[in-house]
């Protein structure tokens, strides 16, 4: 599962002042380098094409936090081998933040919870649906599931072709540990002599996670803003009725009402920027964008496969079913999203196929 989604990158209202990345430098392998005072960013290696995350350490009494952890490679394990090597005596982790469930920011937590003695922070939804979803490892693909891509439009090698694939997503990830402290929306919580804010937002994922720090004037946003991608906003077989893109305009929303503009915001891909309130408009004018061209494919009966072009900036192909994957589920989330509000109908065929349409 990726992070980012398949769509151009919007651009930013015209009114509004472009981004700004204050550093000039990347850290270096296994290197902490400081972003602000007691805030540590950490690049991590990934086995995909978006080929990185940011992580975070939050300095505390006796070592650090950890927010979020990377995939479970070879490769990761390794860089925090390396890490963990070069602290002084009486430093080591203390606690670990995971903002949501996704491999490439929970693969690694069970691993460094364990291997620490230490605890698992995160919010219920997240850690809940990552154990379900960790537990389809080894069976065989659900009904439910293929159904969901047939009416997509898939052909049926495509949907041979996820079958062999089902199950993939736990390899990723150790095993969570048994127990975990919940994060939710409005906590306040103290890290290292500092206050840090709890604000949940949904749409990328169920519950995520992201962290503000009003004194350092600085957020921790995880997935939930990105600089210059946009998030994976996608429907998912096991829920696929949801309106997963009506939650994350409602979450950017909030964002642009409740934090100053003027924050330093540490995403989990690309680096460090300013310029929030202009990223979350132009991530939402993007977004409406997107939906206007929608609207005008559905002037004649579609399928969700009939309509990446104009939702994506790349051609999709069946041969990469894992990009297949992710395009039929951010088309379902902006189809669901206007069969929601009325403006789409949807009718089945013979062959078990969606057809959607521009109401009226």
């Amino acid at each position: 599962m990726s992070d980012a989604s398949l769509a151009a990158s919007p651009p930013a209202a015209p009114e509004r002042a472009p981004l700004v990345y204050p550093f000039a430098t990347l850290p270096a392998r296994a290197e902490r380098m400081a972003v602000a005072p007691g805030v540590g960013w950490i690049r991590m290696p990934l086995p995909y094409a978006l080929d990185h995350i940011n992580l975070w350490t939050l300095d505390e009494d006796g070592g650090f936090a950890i927010v979020d952890t990377g995939t479970r490679t070879e490769t990761c394990a390794a860089v925090w081998h390396d890490l963990f090597a070069t602290l002084p005596p009486g430093q080591a982790p203390t606690r670990v933040f995971v903002t949501h469930m996704h491999p490439d920011h929970v693969g690694m937590s069970g691993w460094i919870t364990r291997k620490f003695g230490v605890r698992l922070w995160m919010t219920r939804l997240e850690y809940l649906t990552c154990r379900v979803m960790t537990a389809d490892s080894g069976r065989e693909a659900p009904d439910d599931a293929t159904r969901f891509y047939r009416h997509a439009g898939w052909s049926d090698a495509a949907i041979e072709s996820y079958r062999v694939r089902f199950g993939n997503f736990g390899k990723h990830i150790h095993a969570l540990p048994d127990s975990y402290r919940r994060l939710s929306d409005g906590d306040e919580l103290m890290i290292g002599g500092r206050r840090w804010q709890v604000i949940v937002g949904s749409g990328h994922s169920p519950e995520h996670a992201c962290l503000h720090c009003p004194e350092l004037k600085l957020l921790i946003s995880g997935d939930q803003v990105l600089p210059r991608i946009s998030s994976n906003v996608s429907v998912n077989p096991i829920e696929p009725d949801a309106d997963p893109l009506a939650d994350w305009l409602d979450s950017l929303a909030r964002l642009r009402r409740e934090l100053p503009g003027d924050l330093l915001v540490l995403p989990s891909h690309n680096e460090p920027f300013t310029g929030l309130h202009a990223r979350l408009d132009g991530l939402m004018h993007g977004q409406q964008r997107a939906l206007d061209r929608l609207r005008r494919r559905l002037a004649e009966p579609r399928r969700a496969v009939d309509v990446f072009g104009s939702l994506f900036a790349r051609q999709i192909s069946e041969a990469d079913i894992g990009l297949l994957g992710m395009a039929t589920g951010e088309s379902m989330a902006c189809l669901n999203h206007l069969l929601h509000r009325g403006e789409v109908v949807a009718e089945l065929d013979e062959n078990d196929v969606r057809w959607y349409r521009m109401a009226g």
